[in-house]
């Protein structure tokens, strides 16, 4: 049965996260396409992961044989993330917009799974696997709208997943999750629960959609 590696950044829970919520939406759909499977959830605010060290770069690149006691440790850890990165049918991300951009819990957990010569590069061990990124905001960074060039989520986890670790991507964009709580917003209510329905809903159907092209 197909395996499911759930990462999760949010700093709240499901309750008052956009991303946990619509993620969750994601999750039980898929449980329910397989009940028989696997879901491992890497909840990355609650359990860290280390941000890379020198010895866990630099063991990256070189013969394991030559690993000094340091290196060999700091790359234990990190091959196992590495392992179970490649071993997953499928990845669910929770992204939530942080001063422009992703969660620093994230971007160490991406740091240690990207690795020259295996994920990345030439090689890209886990290419063509799905990811589906809840990438959720505050306000509104769409084409067109006045932030539009601060937004560094989608732009940067697109060079990274799909330009870089060649997985196959799809974003769900629930926005304006700060309109009910900032008075200067009140005014996008609407627009926020539109976005928060729809991010449900399409987030149910690509489990789904997934969950069909995985047996098929």
């Amino acid at each position: 049965m197909a395996t499911l590696l759930h990462i999760d950044s949010s700093l709240f829970p499901a309750s008052a996260s956009a991303s946990r919520a619509a993620a969750e939406t994601f999750r039980k759909a898929w449980q329910e396409q397989h009940p028989e499977g696997t879901v491992i959830h890497r909840d990355l605010a609650a359990h860290p992961v280390p941000h890379i060290t020198a010895d866990a770069h630099t063991a990256g690149f070189a013969d394991p044989a030559s690993h000094t006691p340091g290196q060999a440790a700091a790359f234990a850890e990190r091959l196992r993330l590495i392992e179970e990165f490649e071993q997953a049918d499928a990845l669910l991300i929770g992204a939530p917009m942080y001063n422009f951009t992703i969660p620093s819990t994230l971007k160490a957990w991406l740091d240690n799974v990207i690795l020259m010569g295996r994920t990345a590069g030439d090689s890209q061990s886990a290419k063509g696997t799905p990811v589906t990124v809840i990438a959720s905001r505050g306000g509104s960074y769409a084409p067109g709208t006045p932030r539009e060039g601060f937004e560094y989520v989608q732009t940067y986890l697109r060079a990274v997943l799909a330009d870089g670790l060649g997985l196959d991507l799809e974003f769900i964009v629930p926005e304006l999750t700060m309109a009910p709580h900032n008075p200067a917003m009140a005014e996008l209510v609407p627009l926020f629960e539109s976005s928060r329905e729809r991010a449900h809903e399409d987030a149910a159907a690509r489990a789904k959609e997934l969950a069909r092209r995985l047996a098929a």
